[in-house]
């Protein structure tokens, strides 16, 4: 059982409210015919069934490390009567308390992947006296009293994982059999790719139970320069990489679907000045506009100290303000489209007879022109979704991004390019950031083409 206070950010409630109202809509508009086939066409397809599961696992991780708390601590004192119970002043996630095994075995620096020694040489006290010597981790592979024993644990740790990662598929495996015969069964076409979800969990829980048996005795994918597990600072950097994806999605809809619509209604003036508005924005570079932006934060955020409580509190809300600042240059795009998109539908029969019946400007956009156009919008948020994860690796990269506390691909990203540069070559920080952020990005234009496919009904029958 957790002991703790309860402690959200606000990025915490963000994520959490914009979970349970897509899950609320999804169910909602499941119970619609028309959905329900657009969905069954989207998972028939084995990539995006694919890639659907992974994003869930995404999601499902972003969610324990968006519940924040603070744990209880019982100060000592000799007597049981006087030691008192306080909370924590650092906030801690469910994610952090999952990953105990890996998040609280430091070492002093570098060490490889599965390593028993440090990556770089160091004095060492021997009892025949001082020498310059790799030296043995504190954690990793610490159980292993004979370094020559290394192989032979990792081969039996590694088969434990594999035997209980079928012990947990079995059952996974008979709901599949369950699944396909019942889809045989029905006259649904097309039919959901239950192998290809199937396969996909299969991976997830043969990797997991390996990793599971490996990580915390050994660090498994390294440590970093001081000393942190790698794997711990890639799993915490999927939350960042969401949120930098999702809130800045959010900010800039508004934006694009006001003023795209009003420009392509409307015509005239209004789309003159839209247009002046987004050419202008576009005549900026836009690295250099979101970094101008950037350091004014930070310079506001220096200079009132006393208004954030805690420097985790602080990296937060430097995130929300990045977030508003991608979404307030990141428009632009869209609303070209949805401009352009609207002064065809305005020309269309059914809009201008909506017109000549008197119906309001206002109740044919919403009836009308938006209807049409949200699969456009759809396919478009999906597509720039991963665009806007790798944002933030290129804007951390430079020193305009997330704040420098916070873990993030970005930050790993810009830490291993001094990595590059050392001998020995220390390449698992970057290799398993890059890992990670690809994972996600394949994964979201993957299923981007499934939506695609589902929505615009011109692109259906081509595959």
């Amino acid at each position: 059982m957790i002991s703790g206070q309860l402690a959200l950010l606000i990025s915490d409630y963000l994520i959490w409210s914009l979970t349970l109202i897509g899950g609320a809509t999804l169910l909602l508009g499941l119970r619609n015919r028309l959905q329900r086939e657009r969905w069954r066409m989207i998972l028939s397809r084995p990539p995006a069934m694919a890639a659907f599961i992974l994003l869930l696992v995404y999601l499902l991780i972003a969610l324990l490390d968006s519940t924040h708390f603070r744990p209880l601590e019982i100060r000592q004192t000799g007597d049981p009567a006087t030691s008192s119970k306080q909370y924590g002043t650092t906030e801690i996630s469910l994610l952090d308390l999952l990953l105990n095994r890996i998040r609280l075995t430091d070492e002093r620096s570098y060490s490889a992947p599965l390593a028993l020694y440090g990556y770089s040489k160091e004095q060492v006290v021997t009892t025949t006296g001082n020498r310059r010597d790799y030296p043995r981790l504190k954690y990793g592979g610490a159980h292993v009293t004979d370094p020559a024993n290394r192989n032979r644990d990792l081969l039996t740790r590694g088969s434990r994982g594999f035997g209980i990662a079928l012990l947990i598929l079995l059952p996974v495996f008979l709901l599949y059999r369950l699944m396909v015969r019942a889809s045989r069964l029905s006259e649904n076409n097309p039919r959901i790719a239950w192998a290809a979800a199937f396969a996909t969990l299969a991976g997830l829980v043969l990797i997991g139970a390996v990793g599971y048996q490996l990580a915390g005795p050994y660090h498994l994918l390294g440590t970093d320069k001081v000393g942190q597990d790698v794997l711990y600072l890639g799993l915490k950097s999927i939350r960042t990489g969401m949120l930098i994806g999702v809130l800045t999605l959010l900010v800039m809809l508004p934006f694009a679907l006001i003023l795209g619509t009003a420009a392509g209604y409307f015509g005239g003036r209004i789309d003159d000045a839209v247009q002046y508005l987004y050419t202008t924005l576009s005549s900026i570079p836009g690295v250099l506009l979101i970094a101008a932006a950037v350091l004014s934060v930070n310079l506001y955020l220096d200079q009132n100290l006393t208004e954030v409580a805690s420097l985790q509190q602080r990296a937060d809300l430097r995130l929300l303000l990045l977030t508003a600042i991608l979404g307030l240059t990141g428009w632009i795009g869209l609303c070209r489209l949805l401009r352009a998109e609207s002064l065809k539908l305005r020309e269309l029969d059914y809009v201008t007879a909506a017109r000549a019946f008197g119906v309001a400007d206002v109740r044919i956009l919403i009836r009308h022109l938006l209807p049409n156009l949200g699969h456009l919008v759809l396919i478009t948020v999906v597509i720039d979704f991963s665009g806007l994860v790798l944002a933030e690796a290129v804007l951390s990269y430079v020193g305009v991004g997330v704040d420098p506390s916070m873990i993030s691909w970005g930050n790993m990203i810009n830490s291993a390019r001094l990595e590059l540069a050392r001998e020995p070559l220390v390449w698992w920080s970057l290799a398993t950031a890059f890992a990670l952020m690809f994972t996600l990005v394949l994964c979201a234009n993957l299923f981007a083409d499934a939506v695609r496919d589902a929505l615009d009904p011109r692109l259906r029958g081509r595959q």
